[in-house]
């Protein structure tokens, strides 16, 4: 093989390629011999059968399979051997081709630009710690305890009220008549959330224990007996107990019914909760610092191809007069998020970082959780959308080299109040919402940010990470 490369414009570049077509026939050779084996003509044991009656039967289709299998081949050692990152698809354009010829053909390439990333590894940013004031950890311990009320039997002649609990068998009918589900053994009941039937509650109050009582209530809407929607069930109730709710103790005990060893313990674990919680929206702010100083690194010139499919996402669901409009703020983000998306990648191939696939599913598992009650829709769609899973591993590839990028850097460590956390945090939502905002007057249709206010946490920005690609367009035959 034989290569020459020239450069066209910037990092636009041609190769051509010339195999000889000793080199060609060879794999052509090589193919005959493969199939030799499997064919299976009238006349000719299995694989006695001459090159030249395969030839003539099936010369076509293995010169089409040995072309594409040496155009793959090739075109990939052609830009490996050159060092040559193409940005995108390589277009390919064959000159001279066919059976017993040479083979030569020119891929044309858009080059990936050189980007410096020494200057990442003296990246500065801020790195928060929250001290958490012992009051603040009193205080959740304490909403915590309200929580999880403890109800305590009382004497047999105490009248159940609102907010105690209820405990109570029951027999249904409806115009006298049992019916589905009509009975209820050790029904519990705390009075006033009206869980059961609407005005059910109502009527126990005032119940004392062993007390006999006959309610009547209307059968909702979405009773599974349709005929007896909307019919008046009368119940007939044996009340088993009534228990009065207690104040928690927080002592030992309590630490420990919530898995702590004891009370200090415990004291130790939700204060290392709540600092985790500002900790990881403060992490979030150091990582927009980081892409912020990336975006100050010069790169000389960015592909413009890869501007292209970039404006093309940013202008979609637009007319095309909005998109006409908008193209220049477009192609700068574009520049931008290419630039930073470029650094990031050579980041990461310099230092190795790769993506398991345990890592993924990892990453799916924590999706799965944030949705509770909607597993099963999230995995379908992750398996039946390959390309959103894709861009889940993108998403753990450009953690996993922000996180290097910060243990590399240059750490402001800061320790501060959680007062002084919640003002850093919310400056930083309202400069992001004010910065979204502004994007909107300027995009049109742009979507506006989805992080509420009361979260208080800073958007985290995307940057697209592509791997490089080797695969070539399709062939033109000329």
């Amino acid at each position: 093989m034989k290569v020459t490369v020239e450069n066209k414009k910037g990092l636009n570049k041609d190769l051509k390629i010339f195999i000889d077509k000793e080199t060609m026939n060879s794999y052509m050779d090589e193919k005959y011999e493969e199939i030799k084996s499997s064919v299976n003509l009238k006349g000719f044991r299995p694989g006695k059968v001459p090159k030249e009656i395969l030839k003539r039967q099936f010369g076509k289709a293995v010169f089409g399979e040995v072309l594409d299998k040496v155009l793959k081949e090739t075109s990939t050692k052609a830009l490996e051997e050159n060092k040559i990152k193409p940005a995108g698809q390589p277009k390919l354009d064959l000159k001279t081709y066919g059976e017993d010829k040479d083979l030569e053909y020119v891929l044309s390439v858009t080059e990936l630009p050189k980007v410096e990333i020494k200057s990442l590894e003296n990246i500065k940013f801020d790195e928060y710690t929250v001290k958490i004031d012992n009051s603040e950890t009193d205080k959740r311990i304490k909403d915590i305890a309200k929580n999880q009320p403890n109800f305590k039997e009382v004497s047999a002649d105490t009248k159940a009220k609102k907010g105690d609990l209820v405990s109570l068998d029951y027999k249904a009918t409806v115009d006298g008549k049992d019916f589905k589900g009509s009975e209820g053994k050790n029904t519990q009941l705390t009075l006033g959330k009206d869980l059961f039937l609407k005005g059910f509650d109502d009527q126990l109050i005032g119940v004392k224990k062993d007390d006999e009582k006959v309610i009547e209530a209307t059968l909702p809407e979405n009773f599974p007996e349709k005929e007896l929607v909307n019919k008046i069930a009368k119940f007939n109730c044996k009340i088993l107990s009534v228990k009065q709710s207690e104040e928690v103790k927080i002592d030992d005990d309590f630490a420990k019914n919530l898995g702590a060893k004891d009370l200090k313990d415990l004291k130790t674990l939700i204060s290392k909760q709540i600092n985790d919680e500002y900790k990881n929206s403060l992490d979030q702010l150091a990582k927009n610092q980081i892409l912020k100083e990336i975006e100050k690194i010069k790169v000389d010139v960015v592909p413009e191809n890869l501007v292209e499919e970039e404006v093309k996402v940013l202008s979609q669901g637009m007319s095309e007069e909005e998109a006409k409009k908008n193209k220049k703020s477009f192609v700068e983000k574009a520049k931008t998020r290419i630039k930073t998306g470029l650094i990031l990648n050579e980041f990461g191939e310099k230092n190795k970082i790769k993506v398991t696939e345990q890592e993924v599913q990892a990453e799916v598992q924590k999706q799965l959780r944030m949705m509770p009650g909607q597993e099963k829709m999230v995995m379908d769609f992750y398996q039946k959308n390959p390309s959103a899973l894709a861009s889940l591993r993108g998403t753990v590839y450009e953690e996993k080299i922000l996180n290097l990028i910060k243990e590399k850097g240059k750490a402001n460590k800061k320790e501060i109040s959680k007062e002084e956390a919640e003002k850093i945090l919310k400056e930083a939502h309202q400069h992001d919402h004010d910065h979204g905002q502004g994007e909107e007057k300027k995009e049109a249709k742009k979507k506006p940010p989805t992080t509420s206010a009361k979260e208080k946490k800073p958007a985290t920005k995307k940057v697209k990470l592509k791997p490089v690609s080797k695969k070539t367009k399709k062939v033109s035959k000329k």
